[in-house]
């Protein structure tokens, strides 16, 4: 059953969403930005995925902004005293239409926290089995989800790292040294 915290926060993310496309203020899309992937955070908290609501948190909301501001900061910004203007059609088809395919695809997915077998594997079910019946004895790690993330999926998550680390080099390098040093 769906809560109403989840349909107010569904609402939020698509209204922000719907912002970040029409406001033509770069520094506003910015901060709007920002605020849907707050709440695309606390959507992935809602449905028990805490790791990518982390993720979605620290890179999104977080380090994404952080970069995106030191740019417009960095950058001239030339504003023509017009917060709002007329929508950008382009951007609010592709938009509706993601949500239309994404509304369309929400019927196929599993109650969550479902404790069936089934529930669990409705994507793929000799993989799901495969790696429920093994992690342990494979990788020696008693939670499946660090087995997959470290021992199966362990190049996949050095390169999630990396691009992590790349972005810090990225704030480094927007921020200049001088901010750091004091020079």
């Amino acid at each position: 059953m769906i809560s109403v915290v989840e349909i107010g926060l569904f609402v939020f993310v698509v209204t922000t969403a719907l912002a970040t496309v029409l406001l033509r203020d770069v520094l506003a899309a910015v901060v709007v930005f920002a605020a849907y992937s707050l709440g695309m955070a606390i959507f992935y908290a809602f449905l028990l995925a805490p790791d990518v609501a982390m993720t979605e948190a620290a890179i999104g909301a977080g380090v994404t902004t952080l970069l995106m501001l030191l740019t417009l900061a960095r950058t001239v910004h030339k504003n023509k005293g017009r917060f709002w203007q007329r929508p950008n059609v382009p951007g609010l088809v592709v938009m509706g239409a993601l949500l239309v395919v994404l509304l369309a695809t929400v019927g196929e997915f599993p109650e969550v926290g479902a404790a069936s077998q089934e529930a669990l594997a409705w994507w793929n079910p000799a993989v799901t089995q495969h790696y429920i019946e093994n992690a342990y004895d494979q990788t020696g790690v008693t939670n499946a989800v660090t087995a997959v993330l470290a021992g199966y999926r362990g190049f996949d998550t050095f390169g999630e790292a990396t691009v992590v680390f790349a972005a810090g080099i990225a704030i480094l390098i927007v921020l200049n040294r001088e901010v750091f040093t004091g020079e």
